[in-house]
């Protein structure tokens, strides 16, 4: 084969076991690669696991384990997982691996020798659980990290630096020539606002910590330890076989396409083509951030007992019924949000009604007319070559969508014929030709054109829900393999096919009692990976002993927000408008990701009104609201029981 594409998902951080979120990516990609494949391309698709760092270490140590054998535990599930989705990856690159690691040290010392990587003192501010380093004009209220909005550390130690600065106009030439590179499009403005235009500019970036040792040692130097990102990066490479296996790095470097989700896209869209150019290597074609699946319009979270993972859903519905939910609801490159209601709803009225009942009635009545037999009468009518227009038609909007990765409008392009074929059953009206000896012809060509418009249907979905091709096809009587360009013709079924009556391949569902069925599957599997956590009576890890003076010292206040105004130069920040008593004073949050502003509108809350004024990215910021975070990094602003006159003074 000449033709050949490289595609990747995330190097999925395993610090946890993997839920719907990360299992769109995995499932897009997938659907990808076998697009692809049937289009004649040889692909080679990658997912692995990111496993070293800080917060894999203080995971292990806090379940009393390695990070190693903590990381092999995750992996077993994702891995199996992904057998269950039969996902078809050709490379699961995992960070420990030992060829891996050496790649990396590798990679580190020719950055060095070439005057790339230097020595020098980082201070700043670092957010654990992101592994990233923010300079201060970066920083939210009360120096948080901007992605996750948890509290960040000042550090100080000796780093390794990669001099990304020196690319930074490589990396605008390459945004302005280069207009696919970065999709969807308007992430491309939102990487140059947030990371060449403020503060400094682009600034070199600390590449290596010696404050823990759970990761792969500079080559040079082992007190200190590769930055997380230059690791996990370099996985695309070492997936391929860089240094081992030149030959398939000459197939398929550079890749085609980078699936990430948004929150990582400026590591993939500045420091990874920052890194090949240092290298000399090809940069990719394409870098594409998708968005979030969201649970009811809310972040997914184990404290708030609303993640969604996608072993209950298979285990009650089916692997393609959670392909096709993922792939035909969402809009690739924005958020989304999950709704088990919609989830079902979607089921019922997209496969059991559209495409299982099309099936169901098509092959029941060649059955009960025809003996089964498949018959190409060639009694031709107008509503026919209607139908058969668009059959063969259909193929082409779905490549067009597909090749920007638009899998809903694919989808969207293929049930638009299915669902056009059902009303071509209610034009033709087979029933009554039945009882028509003289329209026994018509009644074969009816049928016929019904199971071809079929079999076209089920080479249009194989690439997003493969089994329910496969059964299609089964009970079409034919072969269980697919050739794409077939779509393109009418008429391929052989004359005399036999069909074979099976079960319904997407029974209705009864959506209410459905909801509660799953509801009890999803939250024994939650509580199952909660563990014993949950019951530990241990220590608060609490900060040092404080005496009544230091306590004093606080002013602490009821705020009434009376105005939210969006950040003039921060798109995750918000301006509020207190009222304190008398006073009227603003601060600066990062809780934009977390409430809208109507949540916040009239809401009371606690302020620390005697903080030093601050700006944040040019805005004066007066005081600091409070707010509690639980350990998986969730937020809630503090208020008060009962409602109280703004500045009423916390004692």
């Amino acid at each position: 084969m000449d033709k050949k594409f490289y595609i990747t998902t995330p190097i999925y951080y395993p610090s946890d076991n993997l839920h719907i979120g990360h299992t769109y990516c995995t499932v897009a990609a997938d659907c990808v690669k076998r697009f692809k494949k049937m289009q004649g391309y040889d692909v080679f698709f990658t997912t692995g696991t990111d496993e070293h760092g800080q917060k894999i270490q203080e995971k292990a140590k806090d379940s009393g384990m390695e990070p190693k054998a903590y990381v092999d535990k995750i992996v077993s599930n994702i891995k199996k997982l992904w057998n269950t989705l039969d996902i078809d990856y050709d490379s699961f690159i995992r960070s420990t691996d030992e060829v891996h690691e050496k790649n990396v040290q590798n990679i580190f010392q020719k950055l060095y020798d070439k005057g790339d990587i230097y020595k020098g003192e980082y201070e700043g501010y670092y957010c654990t659980p992101c592994e990233s380093f923010w300079t201060e004009a970066q920083l939210g209220e009360g120096h948080t990290c901007p992605d996750c909005g948890r509290e960040t550390h000042l550090t100080h130690e000796e780093s390794y630096f990669f001099r990304l600065s020196k690319y930074k106009d490589k990396l605008l030439e390459l945004y302005e020539n280069n207009p696919e590179f970065i999709e969807p499009a308007f992430r491309k403005n939102e990487m140059i606002k947030s990371f060449f235009e403020t503060g400094e500019g682009l600034e070199d970036l600390s590449v290596s910590r010696s404050t823990f040792d759970w990761g792969v040692k500079v080559p040079f130097d082992e007190k200190h330890v590769v930055y997380v990102w230059i690791d996990a990066l370099s996985c695309y490479l070492t997936a391929l076989g860089l240094g081992t296996d030149d030959d398939k790095m000459d197939e398929f470097w550079p890749a085609d396409v980078h699936f990430v989700g948004k929150e990582i896209m400026r590591f993939h869209v500045i420091i990874w083509p920052a890194l090949l150019m240092a290298l000399d290597l090809p940069l990719p074609k394409k870098v594409f951030g998708h968005g979030w699946i969201l649970f009811d319009n809310d972040k997914m979270s184990k404290s708030k007992g609303n993640v969604i993972y996608p072993e209950p859903i298979i285990k009650l519905y089916g692997v393609d019924a959670l392909k096709y939910f993922l792939l035909r609801e969402f809009s690739f490159g924005s958020d989304g949000s999950f709704n088990i209601e919609k989830f079902m709803q979607r089921l019922n009225s997209d496969l059991a009604n559209d495409l299982g009942n099309l099936l169901s009635r098509t092959v029941s009545m060649v059955k009960k007319y025809n003996d089964g037999k498949l018959i190409d009468m060639g009694v031709t009518e107008d509503v026919d070559n209607e139908l058969k227009d668009m059959a063969v038609s259909t193929v082409d909007e779905v490549e067009k969508a597909m090749e920007h990765y638009h899998f809903s409008i694919a989808l969207e392009a293929i049930w638009k014929l299915i669902r056009r074929t059902n009303k071509y059953v209610d034009e033709t009206e087979p029933w009554k030709l039945a009882k028509d000896e003289d329209s026994k012809d018509r009644l074969n060509t009816v049928l016929y054109n019904l199971a071809e418009s079929l079999r076209i249907v089920s080479i249009l979905i194989h690439p997003f829900i493969k089994n329910t091709s496969v059964e299609i096809r089964k009970q079409l009587g034919l072969e269980d393999e697919v050739n794409w360009e077939d779509s393109r013709v009418f008429g391929l079924i052989e004359d005399r096919t036999t069909v074979l009556k099976g079960d319904v391949i997407f029974p209705r569902l009864d959506i209410e009692k459905e909801i509660e069925r799953f509801n009890e599957e999803n939250e024994a599997l939650l509580k199952s990976r909660l563990g014993d956590n949950s019951n530990k009576d241990e220590d608060l890890d609490t900060k040092e002993e404080v005496t009544i003076d230091d306590l004093d010292k606080l002013d602490i206040r009821v705020a009434k927000v009376v105005e939210v105004l969006d950040h003039p130069n921060a798109d995750r920040l918000y301006v509020l408008k207190l009222k304190i008593g008398n006073s009227n004073r603003q601060i600066v949050t990062n809780l934009k990701s977390k409430y809208s502003k109507e949540d916040l509108i009239g809401k009371k809350i606690l302020v620390l009104v005697n903080l030093k004024p601050i700006k944040i990215r040019g805005v004066e910021s007066v005081g600091m609201l409070l707010a509690a975070e639980d350990e998986s990094g969730e937020i809630s602003i503090a208020s008060t029981l009962e409602d109280i006159k703004e500045g009423a003074k916390i004692c």
